[in-house]
């Protein structure tokens, strides 16, 4: 009973649901890591291929979970004079990244380029990119409306 007595007791409820925002920021910071798994990776020169389960039918008709890699793509590339641009996307939409509507930083090495992508990260949970996660959610919503 010594050890329960010195931790601080509290009453609690876990909430079970986010609120939409919380999901978004949860979102894009998952696919942040993705991009700073890959640049890891070729910085490197080893191959990210993460996995991930999907349900198949198989020859004799049984749906099956196999297995398969994920398709992750990039974010950044190279530009002609060596710079590296890195775009922020929240689905098929590229994040605007200040009121001018500039959608890309240009980076100089691929250390830099991890170090913007961790910063990012951070960024994307304190919610200093709300606004822009939310218009690229609206236009992606507005694609599916008939």
């Amino acid at each position: 009973m010594s050890f329960i007595a010195k931790l601080k007791l509290v009453t609690s409820k876990r909430e079970r649901n986010l609120s939409p925002i919380m999901l978004r920021r949860q979102k894009l910071a998952t696919k942040i890591e993705e991009q700073l798994q890959l640049a890891r990776a070729q910085k490197n020169g080893t191959l990210f291929a993460p996995k991930r389960l999907k349900t198949m039918t198989n020859e004799a008709g049984e749906r099956v979970v196999v297995e398969t890699t994920k398709r992750v793509k990039e974010w950044f590339w190279t530009t002609p004079n060596n710079k590296i641009n890195l775009s922020v996307r929240y689905g098929s939409k590229t994040l605007s990244l200040n009121a001018k509507g500039a959608n890309a930083i240009e980076l100089g090495t691929q250390d830099e380029l991890i170090e913007t992508l961790a910063l990012l990260q951070q960024v994307v949970i304190s919610g200093e990119l709300d606004e822009a996660i939310n218009n690229a959610s609206d236009k992606l919503r507005a694609g599916f409306a008939k």
